[in-house]
């Protein structure tokens, strides 16, 4: 009888610790969609981008394991794609979108086919050697427009009806575009496979010896991350109406790497946080005379300090250890 008792109570404790992150994501939802009527709705659409890069990111290093220097090549090539599919063939923004997403997709099965046989800092130089090639191509190719990029990116009529100059309008279609993203990761994390890439990140032999292929494994994830990257990127190419070479170099991997780290690795809203906080960062800091870059470093070098496990990841170790 004691241990069905406490087997029951274990079982409601489970139950009413899995319906927390539930109730979090509703209230984040709500505010999500009350925020364009007290915020800036092009501020908030970039934090919605990054938001989403971040959490592809994470999908890859937090659950698989693998460190991407080159994630800037899925983002910023598919916002070149989306903008000249836009803007030069006339395509509706949901099918220049589909385009750019398919671009980022066929490039990160080709990068991580070359890059998934090596492991650790091998891989994370293969990808970014490889992301050095892309940048280089989107700087002579013609129809990226070199320094000067794809400017003038028209927004469209999302399927032909509604108008997407519209600020609540596209905002409310990146939120979609977002909440989409995430909860194909939340899915994926919280499946079979997700648990497997669980099981490789912690001991990739061991995985192997059970039978499981773990390549074919990584690079799905790879693939499955770098798709939604480049979701990320071509909703950003249609909020600014630009694709520029700042969206594809080097620098812009190493910005969403911070995101993750500071918000969480391995959790699911912390990239989220993260991003939050970078963008707002930039965007309050650049009317100022502080160097933005050495803040946002100083802020970094704290956290790790501080919240070993990022910010999401500290909360959540301190309520499981209460």
């Amino acid at each position: 009888m004691a241990e069905t008792h406490m087997s029951s109570v274990s079982a409601r404790r489970g139950a009413s610790s899995g319906l927390r992150p539930e109730l979090l994501y509703g209230v984040g939802l709500l505010l999500a969609l009350a925020a364009p009527f007290v915020l800036y709705p092009v501020f908030l659409m970039k934090v919605l981008c990054f938001a989403l890069f971040a959490c592809a990111f994470n999908l890859l290093i937090g659950f698989a394991g693998l460190l991407s220097f080159g994630h800037a090549a899925f983002f910023g090539g598919a916002a070149y794609v989306t903008a000249h599919a836009a803007k030069v063939w006339g395509w509706t923004p949901e099918l220049a979108l589909l385009a750019g997403t398919a671009s980022a997709a066929i490039l990160g099965l080709v990068i991580g086919a070359l890059a998934i046989r090596r492991q650790g800092i091998y891989f994370a130089m293969i990808t970014l050697a490889l992301s050095q090639m892309v940048f280089f191509l989107a700087l002579q190719l013609p129809f990226t427009g070199g320094e000067d990029g794809i400017q003038g990116v028209p927004r469209g009529f999302l399927f032909g009806a509604l108008d997407l100059n519209q600020p609540l309008t596209m905002y409310y279609f990146v939120l979609a575009i977002f909440v989409f993203g995430f909860a194909l990761i939340w899915r994926t994390v919280h499946s079979p496979f997700g648990q497997v890439l669980k099981a490789i990140r912690e001991n990739e032999p061991r995985a192997i010896s059970l039978g499981y292929r773990t390549e074919r494994y990584k690079l799905v994830a790879f693939l499955l991350s770098a798709s939604l990257a480049g979701l990320a990127g071509g909703t950003k190419a249609l909020v600014f109406q630009l694709a520029s070479l700042t969206d594809v170099q080097w620098q812009m991997s190493g910005e969403v790497v911070l995101m993750t780290l500071l918000g969480g690795m391995g959790t699911l809203f912390g990239p989220v946080v993260g991003a939050t906080l970078v963008v707002t960062l930039q965007n309050y800091l650049a009317g100022t005379n502080l160097p933005v870059t050495v803040v946002i470093g100083a802020i970094f070098v704290v956290c790790v300090l501080v919240f070993r496990r990022g910010i999401i990841g500290e909360i959540q170790a301190r309520l499981s250890n209460r």
